[in-house]
């Protein structure tokens, strides 16, 4: 009663009276309800919100707000509702002293509470704009629970001024009039905007997002992306129009926040590893050092217990980055949950009064009648519950970022075990897997829980019975128990195959070149065929598995329904099924639908997450590299720049190691060569001064920044320029110089565009000499102090090489004063060394001057005498002096020169030409009349500006498609298919959706059964009817979910074939100019659309518009009125439906398009780990890499909100047709049988959710099939000649003498450049060894290219024994002459593959080839022999054993004509010696054509053609050559042979 005494003095005004606000036709809410629980509920809200968001704003600080008109109105307006409240208390004190009856205490405490209220919003209006909140949802809340509490007591004095006139206050009705304006201007300001705060991040963009400044309304409902939606309405999304990501969305800031919460758990779980260890100092009993000291084994490990040792848990590491938006989330769909069961209590009310004809009081109807606020406040909760679900989703950002920065940092051994398949597949389809969880994650809890209310709901309506259904359902779960093992299962087999399919793909990518050569493709296309056999096997049996799951979740409602009614109607005679009680079950069975068929779609999703999330948390727990293996610590006073003392290094913690015992000290600017034979550990000394090896013993101390050369150059696929500075300042004088040194101003010049033409991925437009020369400028210009060059000079000319050491490496070059360390098989460069290593085994077995080991009479000087010519050096040699923009090397020595004293020095000293322009001239030697003159610098410029960029664009970048996918699509979809499997599945959903609909109607007409005595007499008829409809349901079911399944797999394997086909039928220039990223895309991601997504897609599309149909029948025969309004609502739908999907389709595809450069990015990366990690630069690949993830996020992240964008527009149009058929249904209610009026309100209610998924599916279906579009995009490019002839054009044993005849010959690389090469006319004769001089860039390779018809001819023809090889199919000509490639390609996979992918030589035969090439004693000292597995790229051989394997495969083919291009670049003069013998004792009867660098090697051939610039300069003997004393003259002079 205390209230009561409150709210007024002698206890007249009730606190609540039933006969005022529920038993009358006009209800209201007494006076006291209204002034205590109307005025507190918005104040008890915000004074306890009020901290929580007070701190929130303290530790969120945005910036500074200027004091705006908005934000001045705002607080203008708050003090006003002060104000107003206050004169209510004054006047309340004025009354009491005034009025002889006293005032309540109400009138003083309510007016006091609120006036507090309202100073306290001021404050944080003010509050906001000093800390840049521009616009907030506490106080719009605030302000909206404020009016509509005030609306309620609006009306109410409304009504008593009518009624009771003489009852009004004046004073207190014209405050509450004005404080009731000024909430409702109060919360039509707080629904606007502020502006960005000052020096706000948006200010800055260009194209910001405008999320960040919408108001708090426009966010909840999404309305500021309609922007971006009108745009794509009107025409197709462009890159341009994506908005810039939200700065708390980027990588740099997720990423970090991640890869902290990892490393504590793995800091977590190796503590507690080390915690079970105790160490234990023990004496060696017979190990004594040098001294005679016994040695220590200072640790050793002893396990407490062989527990298994813990794994980080990656999970975890998410759960607790990503866990407080998960939980809000949580919080938002529990109360979702709940009000969905709001319907059918509304339904049964409904029902209840049509069966009793109770008229009940007209508002009462219009309330049940009127949902509105319901849904409205439904979705709502949904709109927020998938709002923070997007947080979770910026996970999957986190782990493309942190696998990034894994990858760099991943140890060799870790490397073979983790693929670059594997890596790709991790970033594609395991991100992807994550992805899709993510939006259902909740239906885990959320799906029990409706299963529970729904259970407790039925439990009311039919009591016990529901036990029946119940069991039902129990027995479901261990079916689907099982299914979910057997289905995880299949996944992790899956995957494997998937990797492996990748992994090939990858490779045969990266060497498709070889592949071409060598006529390939078909045994590569048939192992990829077979993986993805053996894929499609395991997706088989998932589909069978999908099937059976699928068949038992869209049966179970109808189970559960059968048996309970069944079980209802057969306990008690007396049990009636009326219309309440079938309906509102029925009802409450669809609502049991939706989590009954999501948890098997989610148990399955997390059955494939956790494989992932364990295939990651696998790759991110690899061993990492030490990184304490090499100290970088500047050692005080030691004049040594490399120290190496008692260093053991191995490869990986498996293997024995593979450097020994090694004592080296190298002092500063130095330069030391590193010699030894093939296989000896050269580049494996490099890999431990770099820390790329496990170091298991000793110490190396590197002083100073490293700089490294790989043996094969690692080349970026951007412009030669940006190759070359490598993120480096822009140094313009400095860049000019080295690219001079490094001998590129003649490659700048014959480049389309200079130094801007972009070079293709692995540098497929580049020679191998000229790749070499791009690595050695990038190490040149990052101008380090250790050099570390892995055999730099192999690929180039003799010519181009001494040029280099004389102005690069040597002791008079750029570099003379930095510490060198160079591997090198050329002899003649060592006596200008400061040091000599000489390896053997792992060992440094020599160490010394070249004098001092000439001296020594060891291995190497019988070595050096064997095999060297020593330069012959002319005495008297001028004085000499090159200019370079104020660099000038005199007699071999650089000096800086002042730009005034240049012409001077010009003038009285010979010039001489550095730039090779010529072949003739190279390293320092005499100008003479007939040279061209020095370029100047005036003529560089002039070069780069008469060059278009745009002629240097080389690979093209994935273009999206615009505008609806065509239905060509959709018919290649449907015929990959089958039209007659097509047909039966649509036939088996027509037939499930029919006989679901007669269930539901023969039910309606069953609860209208008349009731004799108490029962229904028909109830076991209509029982067995109504099971037999739902048998089948049920075998329709089935059928449909197995066929389409089936037609999926069917589908995928001739999209992927056809793919595969088309992708190798495609001629090498499609590989330059396509990035491998887009085609690894193709493979990976869009395939694994094709095998999982699509079908199920088309399966819950097809079943959604069934629905829908058929609710929509069900409506128009129960309540035909439904018919005006339904068009509308449908045409409304369907342009909600287009205007969506015209944005959400561009935006999958600019999605798709920026995914790939992510892949491109991380395939260069892996090739070239060593390289970025030498130079210290992961930092800058790691940025570029989160810009690219970033960057395509900018089109994933508007898809999202899109996504829900619709989803709030749909609820409400869904909400009108449910309302429209609940209101018609009243209007009728006297012409609708109970049973009708049931089945058609059933029917509205889950119409929404139909709608819904139709809309969302048909999107899907339309975003998804764009997978099929971008597989068939291939098919539609410029493809190769044919590689059969279907009746063969040659004799069997073609060619049988090996001549070759090359008429007029000439080509181009892409029809928009010149002729690379032109006018080569030769005749060779059968027999012949024709060697292929020329400086790099001549055409050597070009020439050989024509020949295997890699390019095609623009000009002239080839015959090979009088037959025009222009006319021969490809596979006919090129597997009938052999080439040794410049490049050694080796695919992971045997020995045995790797030289006989077709498997048509024997054993014998195979090392027989072995011998001859010398790799026999190596092979046969590996354990599996031919068998033994070559890792990827076949980075466990050295590059010498790789291009002796390559030679094997030559002696395998045994053809009459052969081709070397740069063949014995990577080897050693011995071993070259060995291969020159071979080729002549074993091709001796065949034409053997070689590209030379090492003229030696060819200087007792027939002939030798000298190329220049793309034509023939000279061709004829060596000897007749010489004599010419022409251009071979000089390249033999500057190699030392004459």
């Amino acid at each position: 009663m205390g209230l009561e005494r409150f709210c007024s003095v002698d206890s007249s005004d009730p606190f609540w009276d039933w006969n005022s606000t529920w038993n009358t036709s006009n209800p209201d809410l007494t006076l006291c309800f209204q002034n205590t629980v109307l005025v507190w509920v918005p104040c008890f809200y915000l004074w306890m919100c009020a901290p929580i968001y007070l701190l929130y704003l303290h530790s969120h600080d945005r910036g500074y707000i200027c004091m705006s008109h908005l934000s001045k109105a705002k607080t203008v307006v708050g003090f006003l509702l002060w104000v107003v409240c206050w004169s209510d208390v004054f006047y309340s004190f004025w009354e009491r002293n005034h009025s002889s009856s006293q005032t309540a205490p109400v009138h003083l405490v309510s007016p006091t509470l609120l006036g507090l209220t309202m100073l306290l919003a001021t404050f944080i209006i003010q509050h906001e704009r000093i800390k840049g909140v521009q616009s907030c949802g506490v106080l719009l809340i605030f302000w909206l629970v404020a009016l509509l509490c005030a609306t309620v007591s609006f009306r109410s004095k409304i009504l008593q001024a009518l009624n009771e006139p003489e009852t009004v206050c004046i004073w207190k009705y014209t405050t509450f009039y004005i404080y009731y304006a000024f909430l409702l201007v109060a919360l039509v300001l707080s629904c606007l905007t502020d502006q960005p705060p000052l020096f706000s991040q948006a200010v800055k963009e260009l194209n910001p997002c405008p999320e960040p400044g919408a108001s708090f309304l426009s966010r909840i409902t999404f309305w500021w992306i309609t922007g971006m939606m009108m745009v794509g309405y009107r025409r197709p999304l462009e890159e341009k129009d994506l908005w810039s990501l939200n700065a708390d969305d980027c990588s740099h800031r997720v990423v970090p926040q991640l890869v902290h919460r990892w490393n504590s758990e793995c800091q977590k779980v190796k503590s507690r590893t080390e915690q079970q260890m105790v160490y234990s100092p023990k004496r060696a009993p017979h190990g004594e050092n040098r001294e005679g000291q016994p040695v220590e084994e200072s640790e050793i490990l002893l396990l407490k217990s062989p527990r298994k040792i813990k794994e980080p848990s990656l999970l975890w590491a998410l759960c607790l980055t990503f866990g407080p938006y998960f939980l809000i989330s949580c919080l938002y769909k529990i109360i979702q949950d709940i009000l969905m069961f709001v319907g059918p209590e509304i339904l049964s009310v409904r029902v209840r009064e049509r069966r009793r004809h109770v008229r009940k009081t007209k508002w009462k109807l219009q309330v049940l009648q009127n949902k509105f606020l319901l849904f409205v406040c439904n979705a709502l909760l949904k709109l927020v519950y998938y709002f923070f679900s997007y947080y979770c989703i910026l996970s999957i950002l986190a782990r493309v970022g942190r696998q990034y920065k894994k990858a760099l940092v991943i140890s060799n051994a870790a490397r073979r075990t983790s693929t670059v398949g594997e890596i790709v597949n991790l970033m594609s389809v395991d991100a992807q897997r994550f992805m899709d969880l993510v939006t259902y994650i909740n239906m885990v809890w959320s799906a029990p829980l409706q299963v529970v209310l729904a259970l407790y709901f039925l439990w009311q309506n039919l009591g016990p019975s529901v036990l029946a259904g119940v069991a039902v359902m129990v027995l479901m779960v261990p079916i689907n128990a099982v299914i979910a093992m057997k289905t995880k299962t299949y996944q992790v087999a899956q995957m494997k195959s998937k990797d492996s399919r990748i992994k090939l793909m990858n490779e045969m990518l990266n060497g498709i070149k070889v592949l071409k050569l060598y006529a390939w493709e078909l045994a590569f296309k048939e192992k990829v065929s077979e993986i993805r056999e053996s894929e499609l096997r395991v997706l088989k049996k998932t589909a069978y598995l999908g099937a059976m799951s699928t068949f038992t979740w869209v049966c179970a409602p109808f189970l559960v329904a059968l048996s309970t009614f069944a079980v209802y109607v057969l306990i008690d005679d007396q049990n009636v099924l009326d219309a309440q009680k079938a309906f509102v079950s029925l009802a409450l069975f669809n609502i049991l639908r939706f989590p009954l068929n999501m948890l098997p779609m989610v148990i399955s999703s997390i059955v494939q997450v956790s494989v992932s999330l364990k295939r990651l948390r696998v790759f991110l727990s690899h061993e990492e590299l030490q990184e304490d293996s090499v100290e970088h610590k500047t050692m005080a006073g030691s004049p040594h720049s490399i120290s190496i003392v008692d260093g053991i290094f191995r490869w990986s913690r498996a293997e024995s190691p593979t450097l020994k015992r090694l004592n080296v000290c190298i002092p500063e600017g130095s330069l030391v060569a590193v010699v030894g034979h093939v296989g000896s550990g050269k580049s494996s000394l490099l890999s431990a001064l770099l820390g790329e090896m496990d170091k298991v013993e000793g110490s190396v101390v590197v002083k100073g920044s490293v700089a490294y050369v790989p043996q094969q150059a690692w080349i970026q696929n951007s412009t030669l320029k940006e190759n070359i500075m490598f993120g480096q300042k822009r140094r313009e004088d400095w860049y000019n110089h080295v690219v001079e040194v490094c001998a590129l101003q003649p490659d700048l010049e014959i480049l389309p565009a200079g130094d801007e033409t972009e070079i293709g991925e692995k540098g497929v437009n580049l020679s191998g000499g000229q790749k070499q020369r791009v690595s050695l400028a990038r190490a040149v210009y990052c101008d380090r102090a250790v050099y570390l060059l892995d055999d730099p000079l192999s690929a180039v000319d003799a010519h181009v090489g001494k040029h280099i050491f004389d102005y690069v490496i040597g002791p008079r070059g750029i570099l003379r004063d930095k510490t060198r360390v160079l591997v090198t098989h050329g002899l003649s460069f060592l006596p200008q060394t400061d040091l000599i290593l000489v390896m053997v085994d792992g060992e440094i077995t020599e160490v010394g001057s070249y004098q001092e080991l000439m001296v020594q009479e060891g291995a190497f000087a019988e070595f050096l005498r064997t095999y060297a010519t020593v330069d012959q050096t002319e005495d008297g040699a001028p004085d000499l002096l090159v200019r370079f923009n104020g660099y000038c090397f005199r007699n071999g020595v650089y000096e800086t020169v002042e730009m005034s004293s240049e012409p001077a020095l010009i003038q009285s000293k010979t010039t001489f030409d550095v730039c090779l322009g010529s072949l003739s001239s190279s390293g320092p030697a005499v100008k003479t009349e007939s040279q061209k003159p020095h370029k100047t610098d005036d003529a560089r410029e002039l070069n780069k500006k008469t060059k278009n960029p745009e002629m240097g664009k080389l690979t093209e970048a994935d273009k999206a498609s615009t505008g609806r996918v065509k239905l060509s699509v959709f018919w290649a979809y449907l015929k990959a298919i089958g039209v007659l499997l097509s047909c039966i599945s649509l036939l088996l959903f027509l037939t499930h959706h029919l006989v679901s609909l007669f269930s539901n109607y023969w039910l309606s007409l069953w609860t209208d059964d008349l009731v004799v005595n108490g029962t229904q007499p028909y109830r076991l008829r209509r029982l067995a009817v109504y099971g037999g409809f739902g048998l089948t349901q049920g075998v329709a079911v089935f059928g449909y979910s197995l066929s389409m399944s089936i037609g999926g797999i069917m589908a995928s394997r001739y999209l992927h074939q056809s793919l595969l086909y088309d992708v190798l039928r495609s001629p090498m220039s499609f590989f330059e100019k396509t990035p491998s990223g887009n085609l690894v895309n193709r493979f990976a991601k869009e395939m694994d659309t094709i095998d999982s997504v699509i079908p199920s897609i088309i399966k819950m599309f097809m079943g959604s518009l069934f629905n829908v149909l058929g609710s929509c029948v069900i409506i128009l025969f129960a309540t035909p009125l439904v018919a005006i309004i339904i068009p509308f609502l449908g045409l409304l739908y369907f342009f909600v439906q287009r205007f969506y999907v015209a944005t959400s389709r561009q935006l999958k595809r600019l999605e798709s398009v920026s995914r790939s450069p992510i892949y491109t990015h991380f395939n260069e990366t892996l090739l070239g780990t060593s390289v970025i990690r030498a130079f210290g630069e992961q930092e800058r690949f790691i940025h570029e890499s989160d810009q690219r993830v970033d960057h395509n996020q900018k089109a994933y992240y508007p898809s999202i909100v899109a996504n829900r964008w619709l989803a709030i527009r749909l609820e409400f149009v869904g909400n009108c047709i449910v309302s429209f058929a609940a209101l018609f249904a009243v209007i009728a209610r006297d012409s609708l049988s109970p049973g009708i009026m049931g089945l058609s309100i059933s029917y509205a209610l889950q119409l929404t959710a139909s709608l819904t998924w139709l809309v969302r599916m048909s999107s899907d279906v339309e975003t998804n099939i764009i997978a099929v579009e971008k597989v068939k995009e291939y098919s539609s490019t410029g493809k190769e000649a044919e590689w059969q002839h279907e009746s063969p054009s040659v004799p069997p044993g073609w060619p049988t003498q090996g001549c070759i005849d090359i008429r007029g010959f000439g080509l181009r690389y892409r029809h928009d450049l010149d002729l690379a090469i032109r006018n080569i006319t030769i005749a060779i004769n059968g027999g012949e060894k024709v060697g292929i001089v020329g400086r790099t860039g001549a055409g050597k390779s070009s020439l050989t290219l024509g020949l295997f018809r890699i390019i095609e001819a623009a000009e002239g023809h080839i015959f090979i024994d009088g037959v025009d090889i222009a006319k021969l199919g490809l596979h006919e000509l090129r597997s009938r002459i052999t080439i040794i490639p410049q490049d050694p390609v080796l695919f992971s996979g045997s020995l045995r593959m790797n030289l006989d992918p077709f498997d048509s030589y024997s054993d014998e035969e195979i090392w027989r080839a072995l011998e001859f090439s010398h790799l026999k004693n190596f092979v046969s000292s590996l354990t599996n022999k031919l068998s033994h597995e070559c890792s990827e790229g076949g980075e466990n051989l050295s590059v010498g054993q790789r291009q002796l394997l390559c030679l094997a495969r030559a002696l395998l083919r045994k053809t009459k004509v052969l081709v070397l291009d740069e063949a014995t670049a990577a080897v050693d003069m011995e071993t070259d010696n060995l291969i020159q013998s071979t080729i002549r004792s074993q091709f001796d009867d065949c034409t053997v054509l070689t590209i030379a660098h090492r003229l030696n090697t060819i200087m007792d051939y027939t002939r030798v053609l000298v190329l220049d610039k793309g034509e023939m300069a000279e061709f004829d003997s060596p000897s007749n050559l010489i004599a010419l004393k022409g251009a071979f003259y000089k390249m033999a002079k500057d190699a030392g042979l004459v």
